[in-house]
C-alpha cells in the first residue's frame, strides 16, 4: 500500500499578501513602530510608502499644473521653468538643505529617547526657516523682472511671467515650512502625517489650477498669475495643517509651547549641519540652473521642452527621493540607537528597491517618450527637445538610483560634506563644462545638455559608492 500523501499545505503567497495588504494599511494610517530593531526591509516599507504616495501627489500636481499652463502657449510653460529653475537656486537650495539637518537631527533625537531635544530642535528649524524666506521673498518678488531677464528670458517672456515669478517667489516662506515641518515629521518617524498634509496641499492646489488660471465659474479669469495663486493657497493651508499637528502631538513627541524659544546651542548645531546640505543642494541644483541657461541659447522651444520633459521626470524622481528619505530616517535612528551596521544594512536594501523602481520608470519613459510629450503639446519642434532631453536622462536613472540613496545617506548621518564634495565634483566640474562643449562647441545643441545630465548622473553613482563604502559617516556626532 502506498504511503498516505501529506495533506495540502496553504499557499506561502496569500500569508504574504496578507502581511503585505496589513502593512501597507499601516504605513498609509500612521505607525509609531520602532525602527532601530525587527526586519529592515519592513522598517524601509513602513517609511518609504508614505513618503512615496507624498511624492507622487507632488509628481501628480507638477503634471497636472504644466498641462493647465501649457494651453496658454510655449512662453507661458517657459516662463514657469524660468521661475522653478529661480525658486530651486535660491529657495529650494536652502528649504531642502535645511531640511536635510533637521531630518537628521530629530531622527538622532529620537534615536537616543530624547523627544524633548527633538521638539527643540523643530522649533529651531522653523524659526530659521521664517528669517529665510522673508529674506528670499521680499527683494524676490520686488525684482521679478530682473530675475527673468538674469535667467535668460526674452522681453516677451518677461512681459507673460514676472508677475507669476513675483507671486511664487514672494510666497516661498510656505515652501520653507512645507519642507522643514514635513521633515521634522520624517525624522521622527511619522511619515504618513507627512503625506497627508501634501496630499490636502495639491489638492486644494488642483481644484484651484484650472478656476484661477482660465476663471471658471464664480473665479477671475487670471492666467498665468492664477496657477501661481493656486499653488501659494495650497501650500499656505498645507503649512497650517503641519502646524496643528505639530502641536498636537503625537506618542513620539510634541511641540509645545514652552518648547517656543531659541536655543542658541542646539541653532547652532543645526546651522552648522544646514550649512553643507545647503550648499550641497545649491551645487546640484545651480547646474540645472547652468543647463537652463546653456539650453536657452537655442530659443523658447527649447527651454519649453526641457521644462516639460523636467516636470515628466520629477514624476520619477520624486518618489525615488521618498524611498531616499526614508533611508535617511534609517540612518539616523540607527546610528542614535547605537546601530551603525543596521544602518548601513538599511542603505543596501533601500538603494536595490531604489533602483527596481526608477529603472522600471526609465524603460517606461524611453519606449513612450513622444506619446507623454505630446500630452501637453502640439509643437513639433517642442516636442522633439522634450523626446531628447527625456530618453538621455532616464538612460542614467540606474546610476542616479543609487547616487540618491547614499547621498541621503549621508546626509541622514549628519555628513552633508561628502556629498556637498561629490556633487562639486559631478556637477560644476564636469556636467556644465561638458554640456557647454558638447552644446556649443561640437554644434549638438540642446541635446549636447541633455547626454552631459546622463554622464553626470552615471559618475555621481560610482563616486557615491566609493565614499559610502569607506564608512566614515558611522563616526559622525550631530
Amino acid at each position: 500500500m502506498p504511503p498516505p500523501s501529506p495533506p495540502p499545505t496553504p499557499a506561502p503567497s496569500r500569508g504574504l499578501i496578507a502581511r503585505l495588504w496589513a502593512d501597507l494599511r499601516l504605513a498609509v494610517a500612521g505607525t509609531h513602530s520602532d525602527f532601530t530593531s525587527g526586519s529592515i526591509g519592513r522598517a524601509i516599507f513602513l517609511l518609504s510608502v508614505p513618503m512615496i504616495l507624498e511624492m507622487l501627489m507632488e509628481s501628480l500636481f507638477a503634471i497636472c499644473d504644466i498641462f493647465f499652463v501649457s494651453r496658454l502657449g510655449p512662453q507661458a510653460v517657459a516662463a514657469v521653468g524660468l521661475t522653478d529653475s529661480l525658486l530651486t537656486l535660491f529657495v529650494f537650495s536652502t528649504a531642502v538643505g535645511l531640511s536635510m539637518a533637521t531630518t537628521a537631527m530629530v531622527a538622532r533625537r529620537i534615536g537616543e529617547k530624547k523627544s524633548e531635544e527633538a521638539a527643540t530642535s523643530a522649533v529651531q528649524a522653523i524659526v530659521i526657516g521664517t528669517v529665510l524666506a522673508l529674506m528670499v521673498g521680499i527683494p524676490g518678488a520686488l525684482n521679478a523682472e530682473r530675475l527673468l531677464a538674469m535667467m535668460g528670458g526674452s522681453r516677451e517672456l518677461i512681459a507673460v511671467g514676472a508677475s507669476y515669478t513675483a507671486v511664487m517667489v514672494g510666497g516661498s516662506i510656505t515652501i520653507y515650512m512645507l519642507f522643514l515641518i514635513n521633515a521634522v515629521f520624517r525624522g521622527a518617524g511619522d511619515a504618513a502625517i507627512a503625506m497627508r498634509v501634501l496630499w490636502i496641499a495639491n489638492g486644494i492646489n488642483l481644484i484651484l489650477d484650472p478656476c484661477l488660471i482660465f476663471g471658471l465659474g464664480p473665479f477671475p479669469e487670471m492666467g498665468l498669475v492664477g496657477a501661481a495663486v493656486a499653488t501659494t493657497i495650497g501650500r499656505g493651508i498645507g503649512v497650517l495643517l503641519q502646524l496643528w499637528a505639530l502641536f498636537r502631538g503625537s506618542r513620539r513627541f510634541a511641540v509645545t509651547f514652552d518648547k517656543l524659544r531659541i536655543v542658541p546651542a542646539v541653532m547652532k548645531r543645526l546651522l552648522r549641519v544646514s550649512i553643507g546640505g545647503i550648499v550641497q543642494f545649491a551645487i546640484a541644483t545651480s547646474s540645472w540652473v547652468g543647463l537652463v541657461r546653456i539650453i536657452a541659447i537655442f530659443g523658447d522651444a527649447a527651454v519649453a521642452g526641457y521644462t516639460l520633459a523636467l516636470k515628466l521626470i520629477i514624476v520619477a524622481i520624486l518618489p525615488s527621493w521618498g524611498m531616499s528619505n526614508a533611508a535617511a530616517s534609517l540612518v539616523g535612528q540607527n546610528l542614535g540607537a547605537g546601530e551603525p551596521d543596521r544602518a548601513e544594512a538599511s542603505v543596501w536594501k533601500a538603494g536595490f528597491y531604489n533602483t527596481v523602481f526608477l529603472v522600471s520608470i526609465g524603460v517606461f519613459f524611453i519606449v513612450f517618450a513622444r506619446q507623454l510629450i505630446g500630452i501637453f503639446t502640439d509643437d513639433p519642434v517642442v516636442i522633439g527637445y522634450g523626446i531628447d532631453c527625456l530618453r538621455f536622462v532616464s538612460y542614467g536613472y540606474g546610476f542616479y538610483a543609487w547616487g540618491m540613496v547614499l547621498s541621503q545617506a549621508f546626509n541622514g548621518a549628519g555628513d552633508t560634506w561628502t556629498p556637498t564634495k561629490i556633487n562639486l565634483f559631478c556637477y560644476w566640474l564636469f556636467q556644465i563644462p561638458v554640456a557647454y562643449f558638447l552644446a556649443v562647441h561640437f554644434g549638438m545643441e540642446a541635446r549636447g545638455a541633455f547626454i552631459a545630465i546622463t554622464a553626470s548622473e552615471g559618475l555621481l553613482g560610482l563616486v557615491s559608492y566609493l565614499a559610502f563604502r569607506r564608512g566614515r559617516w558611522k563616526t559622525r556626532e550631530i
